[in-house]
């Protein structure tokens, strides 16, 4: 990046949305792992990882989502 330039937009940033999946994989597969081994079950790892990733990806698609430009006419 050079030095006049202003710093990219927050929304055009593709680390942020790889974070987004990571971290709700990550948080709900450990609520899973949580849950699992207090209720002494199997399935909730495998539940909360796909529960995770679902709603990542649901915040990914609505924060940086293509949105149509609003005409003021």
């Amino acid at each position: 990046m050079r030095q006049n330039e202003p710093p990219p937009h927050r929304g055009q940033d593709p680390w942020s949305a790889f974070g987004y999946l990571v971290a709700g994989v990550g948080l709900y597969g450990g609520l899973g792992w949580l849950g699992d081994h207090y209720f002494r079950t199997s399935f909730l790892v495998p539940v909360g990882i796909l529960l995770g990733f679902a709603l990542a990806l649901y915040l990914v698609f609505k924060r940086y989502g293509h949105h149509e430009p609003k005409d003021d006419q």
